[in-house]
């Protein structure tokens, strides 16, 4: 039977309640791009093979993690729905067998790790590039393991309440992985220059640190120990772990599908020439900040979702999507307005405006920052609704979708508008932008039904 029905939830309280979610789940997503950005940045002072082989192997190892996060990313539904309930025995399972079907995706991957520089240079790219890339794939393969075991663990304290303690963990990453790259990469401290490897022993460590603070913090805490979740952790449950894939395999596709648009994306762009490659850049860059927002609130939407799903509160369930929609939606409309606004300002932030070629970027840039003020409605709109769905459990429909909308209608949009008809880089930045309005109106009517099967259950 599920519990009452929670009281106390006026549209005041839930918006209150979605933001102390919601602000440290972003938070820990914009530090996590610092790390990538620091790397990036120290990396950079080497040479333009360490940098180029640093881009393509941070590429190669985020590709294979996203798809692997679709299984972490299940368990949050997972044991929000079992806390609503108060099913302890439940997010025990739940979160046991996000680890095992972490852990086992981890060893499943290895071997592309290992035989990475073998597979760069399949795929065409130049050999000096391919041979530094795989310096630093041989050793972050290892790092998948900590770093998914991580995400199965942000779901139990996402769940209950204390993301505060991801944002930390997060930030200390950062803090601690801007240390280690700077002495092992470049040789401080007394250290010898270890160059690219310096970089992946940087990102193992820091993996291995967010894992470690996240488990004893579980451990030490005063609720969160009660799930014993170490304890007779080699103890199969082989229903709980069928639950992880059959929820973890979609999630993993239909983020894999988005990500895949837009490294396609830059493939078709970078067919135009080097300044509309890098004009493409500072926009999807730019992009890929404010959208730290929205993915977080669509988080802090799955866990306030599963929780009043599993707790039967029919009410509350429906003014928390509505709430975490309107959040998402005024920030996607700041964030657009600010794009549309200032766009030469914001887009030279991130390029030298004194180099001879920038003044091309800045001018191939500015029709791309208008058609990513639009972008960021659509793109903000069907991340969150997605979010509001795992909350629900349902993962394979809303996959299907977001295929539909990516590789039916987005891309071959991008290439119409692009190429035959001649419309170049603003025709890709067009092409996906309908793509993702398409997922945003199918994902809301998949939401919109959901809720209405849910009101005429109860």
């Amino acid at each position: 039977m599920p519990t009452a029905q929670a009281a106390g939830h006026s549209w005041s309280s839930h918006i209150r309640e979605t933001l102390l979610l919601g602000i440290p789940l972003i938070g820990a997503q914009l530090a996590q791009q610092g790390i990538n950005a620091t790397d990036i940045v120290i990396l950079g002072q080497l040479s333009a093979v360490d940098l180029a082989a640093a881009v393509l192997a941070t590429q190669y190892f985020f590709t294979i993690f996203i798809f692997g996060s679709g299984l972490a990313i299940a368990v949050m539904p997972m044991v929000a729905d079992a806390y609503g309930r108060g099913d302890e025995v439940a997010v025990r399972r739940s979160m046991r067998m996000g680890m095992w079907a972490s852990l086992i995706y981890g060893v499943l991957v290895l071997p592309l790790f290992i035989w990475s520089e073998t597979i760069l240079l399949a795929m065409g790219q130049e050999v000096d590039v391919a041979e530094h890339a795989a310096h630093y794939l041989h050793i972050v393969g290892f790092a998948m393991f900590p770093a998914q075991l991580f995400f199965v663990l942000r779901s139990l304290v996402s769940a209950t309440g204390r993301a505060g303690i991801v944002l930390w963990a997060t930030v200390a990453m950062l803090a601690l992985n801007a240390v280690l790259a700077y002495v092992l990469v470049l040789g401080h401290l007394g250290l010898p220059q270890l160059g690219i490897r310096g970089a992946a022993i940087a990102a193992l460590a820091i993996q291995c640190t967010g894992f470690l603070i996240l488990a004893v913090y579980i451990e030490r805490d005063a609720e969160l120990c009660r799930y014993r979740l170490f304890t007779r952790f080699w103890r199969p449950d082989w229903p709980a772990l069928r639950e992880v894939v059959a929820l973890g395999l979609p999630i993993g596709v239909s983020v894999l599908a988005e990500v895949s648009m837009f490294t396609v994306s830059s493939v078709l762009m970078g067919q135009f020439g080097a300044v509309p490659l890098a004009a493409h850049g500072i926009a999807i860059q730019l992009s890929s900040i404010t959208f730290m927002v929205p993915l977080g609130l669509s988080q802090a939407g799955t866990v306030r979702v599963g929780r009043f799903h599993g707790a039967g509160d029919r009410v509350n369930l429906k003014r928390a999507s509505i709430v975490v929609m309107i959040v998402a939606f005024l920030f996607a409309l700041a964030s657009g307005l600010s794009f549309a606004l200032f766009p030469m300002a914001l887009a030279s932030l991130f390029i030298d405006t004194g180099l001879p070629e920038a003044p091309a970027v800045l001018a191939y840039a500015m029709p791309l920052m208008l058609v990513a003020a639009l972008f960021q409605l659509m793109d903000g709109g069907q991340v969150t609704l997605n979010g509001l769905l795992r909350g629900l459990k349902d993962a394979r429909i809303p996959m299907v979708l977001v295929l539909i909308a990516y590789w039916v209608v987005g891309l071959p949009l991008a290439w119409l508008l692009a190429f035959p008809l001649g419309l170049e880089g603003i025709g890709i930045w067009i092409g996906f932008l309908l793509g993702l309005g398409s997922a945003a109106v199918m994902l809301g009517f998949r939401l919109a039904h959901l809720l209405r099967a849910e009101h005429a259950a109860g």
